[in-house]
């Protein structure tokens, strides 16, 4: 019934628009062009507040269009969350929530760099708690927080960098169509899909990778106490579940939500009747600190589901702080 539900919505939105509609503000549904407006999902007594921002998902500076609605990227909402609440002297600490494989390296860097810009700008705290999984630029963006804490279950680390590209060369030469390219230069048309990579190309492209990866890796160094021989342990970028991950020093600690804003409060002294809230685009009824909501409104109107290429479709060729092995679609 619920599904049936979603896909009539869906229809009487098309019909909408097949019908010269489309201008039309369907207010049930909510986009980017609504405003961020704080809500509390934990209520206390004293005038400072802690932040949760969540940050769930495939991180991208690329946002989309469901069905009618513009919805913002990841990287938009997070810096417009941290600019709301810079301009609130209320809010004493911000709690990362992260439940994320990772993304594009340059959108992974970018929120770190966002992170870290809040904290200098305004002296707050930050802290993260992962999730199901926080891996490779899932794991980048905690790296800013005071303390990291996880579920007994988290899957974190994957630290380090993957370039991915499609390869038609040999689908085409089994059809018997080639491509013919005129270039100016001999490495021009490197990466091409259309042909095998030179050695020169590819000791070029590992360059690049070996690159991001230093800057990756030179993070953990700088905001993480690890052993060398750990450290080494880390840089195959091997994922760890929990309890590893907290003896090679990825985490601080292993917890449940509630206790992560204990230790948030405890942490930067704040009164233990601090309110908890969070940036929306939609009131919820019995709204708590597991609603994952920023954007878009509770459920999902696409008309095809995917599974797997709806995570694979947001895979560009390019270069990425990402758990391949995570992106599977429930």
């Amino acid at each position: 019934m619920e599904n049936f539900i979603k896909y009539a919505v869906a229809s009487a939105i098309c019909l909408i628009i097949l019908s010269g509609c489309a201008n039309v503000k369907l207010t049930f549904l909510t986009d980017k062009t609504d405003p961020l407006q704080e809500q509390t999902v934990q209520e206390g007594t004293s005038s400072s507040k802690i932040l949760l921002i969540n940050i769930d998902g495939f991180i991208s500076q690329e946002g989309g269009m469901d069905i009618i609605r513009d919805n913002s990227s990841m990287v938009e909402d997070v810096v417009a969350q941290l600019r709301l609440a810079a301009d609130d002297k209320r809010i004493k600490a911000v709690l990362l929530k992260v439940n994320s494989p990772g993304g594009t390296s340059t959108a992974s860097d970018i929120i770190y760099h966002e992170i870290m810009s809040y904290r200098q700008k305004t002296g707050c705290k930050v802290y993260a708690h992962m999730m199901d999984i926080a891996a490779s630029g899932g794991y980048m963006v905690s790296l800013p927080a005071e303390r990291i804490t996880c579920q007994p279950t988290t899957v974190t680390g994957s630290v380090g960098v993957i370039f991915l590209r499609p390869k038609l060369d040999g689908l085409c030469e089994k059809i018997g169509v080639s491509m013919y390219v005129s270039k100016s230069g001999e490495n021009k048309d490197m990466g091409s899909p259309f042909r095998k990579d030179t050695k020169e190309e590819d000791e070029i492209f590992q360059s690049i990778i070996n690159g991001l990866n230093e800057h990756f890796y030179s993070l953990v160094q700088k905001h993480r106490k690890i052993s060398p021989e750990n450290l080494n342990r880390i840089r195959t970028a091997r994922v760890f579940l929990a309890d590893e991950a907290l003896k090679v020093g990825l985490v601080d600690g292993i917890c449940y939500p509630d206790d992560a804003i204990k230790g948030c409060i405890l942490d930067a002294g704040l009164d233990k009747s601090s309110r908890v809230i969070v940036y929306r685009r939609k009131e919820y009824p019995d709204d708590n600190i597991y609603n994952t909501s920023r954007t878009s409104t509770s459920g999902n109107y696409s008309l095809v589901n995917l599974g797997v290429l709806s995570s694979l479709g947001n895979m560009k060729t390019g270069f990425y702080y990402v758990w391949p092995g995570s992106l599977m679609d429930k």
